[in-house]
């Protein structure tokens, strides 16, 4: 055995392997949720039997020499390794546009596995020609290196499998566009968390939809080339018709510190994305029936936990609460042009993205707990809720005016904690104090350790009914 070339595969093998296992928990846990995905169930699958594979490589080379026929049995094992990862790619690309950092990780992951299985394969071809045999390596620290990546990829594919599983159990819930009018719709914010999900249903539906995105490449991806795609209302002509505008377009509120700059981009992403919409709505000659408003229940600024909150509340104080004022106040043209004119005060929505997987996280390890004092109060809305109250704004003529987009169901964030502990088996044992997130997040903090009890008055005035009320069964679904 060429000991330099040896020990040059193994640490490409390490390199691997940590490599692998950021991918796994930034990528596919965080940024994207993949085992809550249902439209990744196959790529879950794919990556279970890769996994297990290579926990079988990560063992192999830590403790084995396979010999002759041995040595066929793990390249065999290599290459079928090399085709389910050029299969992954594929079911990517198909089903999911993978950020920017997840396509640089893999093309790095590529190189390197590359130069690992041929640095391994040049290994098992020196072997083959050995009489057959399995004989032991001598271990050293990068052995139980090794040993412990095994397990932990073997542990990666079996969660993948379950959730894989899970997904498949999962009922097939009715699309609420389904069956409506066909209807041409202009949509903002269609790359987004919602707006992703909002344009598959619509499109499967039946309906037109045309997206105005900051980079429409990324929208016609997403949408599968199934959606207009524009960059700018300048491509949208004055004799267009729409019967609905949706503008649910700004950039998200959790992420950098709400520095100046940061605050002036998230009003700007808002309001540039609204005065867009108005100029076309201006000089457009058939005017659409609907124009449907996103805004927050960050309008109500932070309160005190026993305060209900209502339609009639008025705002309060803070850059959240001048966020959503403003960009409410900049959709009212609208209504001068004759166009019946929905805001939604979106509450925490729960789906398989969005914030909830990063709520989750900690609770899947097994340290989860209350944020804060645990008093601040969640108002929440499950996605699937909310798609249904889009697609009830679309057609009930009689909706007009500011709804508070939440569930019936406010808890407090240690009830949430609790909640979140039953329905994943996990305790909820482990709070993390205030002090340190308004250290680290500034002004951003208020997000996570203060709260509003919002109440959906005018909805369930108007007969909407929830099938998500409560955040256990709300959990029970999207766990």
């Amino acid at each position: 055995m060429n000991n330099l070339i040896w020990d040059c595969a193994l640490n490409l093998l390490l390199l691997q392997g940590l490599l692998g296992a950021f991918d796994t928990i930034y990528h596919h846990e965080l940024t994207v949720g993949l085992p809550q995905r249902p439209s990744a169930r196959l790529e879950l699958r794919i990556h279970a039997l890769r996994a297990w594979l290579y926990g079988g490589v990560f063992a192999a080379m830590a403790w084995l020499q396979p010999h002759g026929s041995w040595a066929a049995v793990l390249a065999a094992v290599v290459l079928a390794e090399v085709g389910l990862t050029l299969w992954d790619f594929l079911v990517e690309d198909a089903s999911r546009r993978l950020p920017g950092t997840e396509r640089v990780l893999h093309t790095v992951l590529a190189i390197n596995g590359g130069a690992l299985f041929g640095l391994y394969g040049w290994q098992l071809l020196q072997w083959w020609s050995l009489p057959t045999a399995v004989l032991p390596l001598a271990p050293d620290w990068r052995t139980w290196a090794l040993t412990a990546m095994a397990l932990g990829v073997a542990a990666s594919g079996l969660r993948d499998a379950l959730a894989s599983r899970q997904l498949g159990r999962r009922p097939v819930v009715p699309n609420p566009y389904a069956g409506l009018a066909h209807r041409r719709i202009l949509l903002s914010g269609g790359t987004g968390f919602i707006g992703e999900v909002l344009v598959g249903q619509l499109i499967a539906a039946g309906h037109a939809v045309t997206i105005l995105a900051r980079d429409p490449l990324k929208a016609a991806a997403q949408s599968q080339g199934r959606a207009r795609c524009v960059a700018s209302v300048d491509e949208l002509h004055a004799a267009e018709r729409f019967d609905a505008v949706i503008n649910l377009a700004g950039a998200p509120v959790v992420g950098p510190r709400w520095s100046t700059k940061r605050k002036a981009q998230l009003l700007g992403s808002r309001l540039g994305t609204t005065e867009a919409l108005l100029g076309w709505l201006r000089r457009a000659e058939h005017k659409p029936a609907l124009w449907l408003q996103a805004s927050a229940i960050g309008y109500y600024g932070v309160r005190p936990a026993e305060e209900a909150l209502d339609e009639m509340s008025d705002s309060g104080e803070g850059f959240m609460s001048e966020l959503c004022a403003r960009w409410e106040a900049s959709a009212n043209e609208a209504s001068q042009h004759g166009v019946r004119l929905v805001t939604l005060r979106l509450g925490l929505v729960l789906g398989h993205g969005g914030a909830l997987p990063s709520l989750l996280l900690p609770f899947r390890l097994g340290l989860g707990g209350r944020m804060g004092s645990g008093q601040q109060v969640m108002s929440w809305i499950h996605l699937e809720d909310l798609l249904a109250l889009l697609a009830r704004c679309l057609v009930d003529g009689s909706m007009q005016g500011t709804y508070n987009a939440v569930a019936p169901g406010a808890l407090s964030q240690a009830e949430f904690a609790a909640e979140a502990g039953l329905v994943l088996g996990r305790p909820a044992w482990l709070p993390l104090p205030a002090a340190p997130l308004r250290a680290l997040l500034g002004e951003m903090a208020q997000l996570f350790v203060d709260g509003q009890r919002v109440l959906p008055r005018r909805l369930q005035a108007a007969g909407f009914v929830y099938r998500y009320p409560a955040m256990h069964a709300a959990l029970q679904d999207l766990h």
